[in-house]
């Protein structure tokens, strides 16, 4: 896979394809607006903001990567050098604490990840401790800039489609996954707009800028 989301024109295309291809998509952009690029480092540092922004609201999560940086803790080898108290005074719980020592520790080749299949990328991330689906799919997206990933048991993206679509209830993330299929090759810009969907039908953020 070649095609990445690296710029503004990159997410204007794909919305350009997604109002053509889909009703629905289209009334959230004209609703929402064109939304953003949301682009993160690659490699590790990437990966450790997303888990350590995990759960977390918007303003949380940056406020705790802004210790993080502060500190000078935010590469493998000084995570492996810190004091448990020391990255615990950055705002990290135990959990989080335990997943940033093992994602230092895990020596993951993140220039081989990024030539890898979606599936075979996804394995490779969720095999490390504290990774899950939603946390490779994030990382994919918005580290990767890969156009086609999609993270259909996130939260704010299945309350976005059931208003967007009128829904009783949330979907499911097999009915999402399946209901996303319609908009590849640009999943990762539709789940992008439907954020700023919801962000725009809730007055909040739903995914950590």
């Amino acid at each position: 896979m070649t095609r990445r989301i690296e710029t503004e024109d990159d997410i204007a295309e794909g919305c350009a394809w997604l109002a053509r291809a889909d009703a629905a998509m289209g009334r959230a952009l004209d609703a929402a607006g064109p939304p953003p690029l949301r682009r993160r480092p690659h490699g590790f540092t990437g990966l450790l903001r997303i888990v350590t922004g995990q759960q977390l609201s918007v303003a949380a999560a940056d406020a705790v990567w802004r210790r993080l940086e502060a500190a000078g803790l935010t590469a493998p080898e000084a995570l492996a050098d810190a004091s448990d108290a020391a990255i615990r005074a950055c705002g990290l719980s135990a959990a989080k604490l335990r997943c940033a020592r093992a994602l230092a520790a895990a020596g993951l080749d993140y220039d081989k990840l990024r030539e890898a299949p979606e599936a075979e990328a996804v394995a490779a991330l969720t095999a490390l401790p504290g990774v899950g689906p939603w946390t490779a799919e994030i990382y994919l997206m918005f580290c990767e800039g890969r156009p086609d990933v999609f993270a259909p048991g996130d939260l704010a993206l299945q309350e976005g489609a059931r208003l967007l679509c009128g829904l009783d209830a949330r979907p499911a993330p097999r009915a999402l996954g399946d209901m996303a299929s319609r908009w590849s090759p640009w999943r990762a810009v539709a789940a992008r707009a439907l954020w700023a969907y919801y962000a725009h039908a809730k007055g909040r953020e739903g995914v950590a800028e």
